[in-house]
């Protein structure tokens, strides 16, 4: 399967690319910020490096990983292992010096883990609303909660389609139900087009309600802008 999007990683971190990543949806198109959301160290003392630390503990799981640098900043607190579906981002991750980096897809983790085996988790990169309804969004949040102990935690993140700016999103598209959205686009990179992807926004409200037929209940929602916001989840 092409994979543009881990190829162009591969090569930024390699120093080897020498073309943009592009996003695209339809005649949109708009370069891929790839140092900036992969390679930027996380800041030790930040408020957010500190909010998300918080809620965190070993064994964590880092689903959706991307080049590895949470991972290599959680790696040096407690045991991290980092998933990712792209071979090209597993080879990214060890090269940089995660410890723990496997090809895994976290809408199928009890493929690759047992029950119990991690007291945290987290997805930054919306990657959790690539689940396409509610049933789907469930199984996932029922397979985090298999391979989670019953004092797990997990910190998801998510765009609100209600928030100012949303709709400006590359690739959005509105639909007549209260609290949800989609986002559409494929990445491109050196002639090479990717999957289409098919994000599903939801609303914190709509989230929450997702959540209750699940063993996971929303402790807390923060904001990072006006619409794209982080939630913690824990067992009841």
């Amino acid at each position: 399967m092409a994979d543009p999007f881990g190829r162009a990683i591969l090569d930024h971190h390699r120093g080897e690319r020498t073309a943009p990543l592009w996003q695209l949806d339809g005649d949109d198109r708009r370069e891929h910020p790839i140092e900036r959301f992969y390679f930027d160290e996380r800041d030790a003392g930040g408020e957010w490096t500190v909010w998300f630390e918080s809620s965190f503990d070993g064994p964590h799981l880092d689903m959706g990983a991307g080049a590895g640098r949470d991972a290599l900043y959680y790696q040096r607190r407690f045991e991290t292992v980092a998933i990712e579906v792209s071979e090209h981002l597993v080879t990214v991750m060890n090269e940089r010096g995660v410890a723990d980096a496997r090809r895994a897809d976290m809408f199928d983790l009890q493929a690759t883990f047992g029950a119990n085996r991690f007291r945290s988790a987290q997805a930054f990169g919306t990657q959790t609303t690539l689940a396409f309804d509610d049933a789907r969004l469930r199984r996932f949040l029922d397979d985090l909660a298999v391979v989670t102990t019953s004092e797990g935690t997990a910190v998801l993140d998510a765009y609100d389609p209600e928030g100012d700016g949303a709709t400006d999103l590359l690739g959005f598209r509105g639909t007549p139900e209260s609290g949800v959205a989609y986002r559409v686009f494929h990445f491109e990179y050196e002639g090479e087009v990717g999957e289409t992807l098919l994000f599903r926004l939801l609303s914190p409200d709509r989230f929450r309600t997702v959540c209750r037929e699940t063993p996971w209940t929303v402790r807390e929602i923060e904001y990072a802008t006006d619409y794209h916001y982080n939630v913690v989840l824990d067992k009841f």
